[in-house]
């Protein structure tokens, strides 16, 4: 059974319409990403789909259930900006994980930001943002969901700590969930993408494995996507 199922999926903000009948299936055991230009709707789709906000029209469903309080039990959820109070310190960021997520690891949580330094006494605000960054996707990945969504993983943070959190999506990834990639920063996340789905102005524009864009069209997707979206 498919992960996520959408078919004529829209949403409308007033006389604004942010997706205009988005359909796809996403499969376990895959990794996709949901590409395309500020203002394409991808993230609405994904608050759609994390149950935060509510379709105008159209067919949405997680594991064959329509978003909402059991959903949310199944989808671990990394919004674009810092949803962590700046008092909290990491250590208490865990206990919170923990009491409000049945499925999440702590111990492995712990581990993996000892490992990097991260230290568990000290508050969120006292981090760099990076170092924040790591907080937020171990605490996301730790979680044994069936679908993750991250909205904008790698966006404003260096190097290093984008090929942190490439390494870390794929070092927890379940062959039996799927992963939704929010972003335009294609280069810097298709080395982890199986599949991509490319959003202009709240349509699907393109939908392919990597592999077969590789094969048929002869390049990667960082230069189809320039192609498709040159102004």
């Amino acid at each position: 059974m498919a992960i996520l199922e959408c078919k004529d999926l829209k949403k409308r903000y007033g006389p604004t319409e942010a997706l205009r009948g988005v359909s796809f299936n996403l499969e376990p055991g895959r990794i996709t990403g949901l590409l395309g230009p500020n203002g394409s709707g991808k993230t609405t789709f994904i608050k759609l789909t994390a149950g935060l906000l509510v379709q105008t029209s159209g067919m949405l469903k997680v594991c064959g259930m329509e978003p909402g309080r059991k959903t949310k039990a199944l989808v671990s959820y990394l919004p674009e900006r810092l949803d962590l109070p700046l008092w909290m310190k990491v250590e208490a960021v865990l206990d919170y994980f923990r009491s409000f997520y049945k499925d999440f690891d702590r111990d492995r949580a712990a581990d993996m930001l000892e490992g990097l330094g991260v230290p568990l006494d000290k508050p969120i605000r006292a981090l760099s943002k990076g170092t924040r960054e790591k907080v937020r996707l171990i605490c996301c990945m730790c979680r044994k969901a069936k679908l993750y969504l991250l909205d904008e993983p790698v966006g404003g943070v260096d190097p290093a700590t984008r090929d942190f959190i490439l390494r870390t999506i794929i070092a927890n990834f379940d062959p039996e969930a799927a992963v939704l990639i929010s972003t335009h920063l294609i280069g810097d996340v298709e080395k982890v993408l199986d599949d991509v789905i490319f959003l202009d102005k709240g349509l699907v524009k393109l939908q392919s494995s990597v592999d077969a864009i590789r094969q048929e069209r002869g390049c990667d997707v960082d230069t189809l996507f320039r192609e498709v979206f040159r102004c």
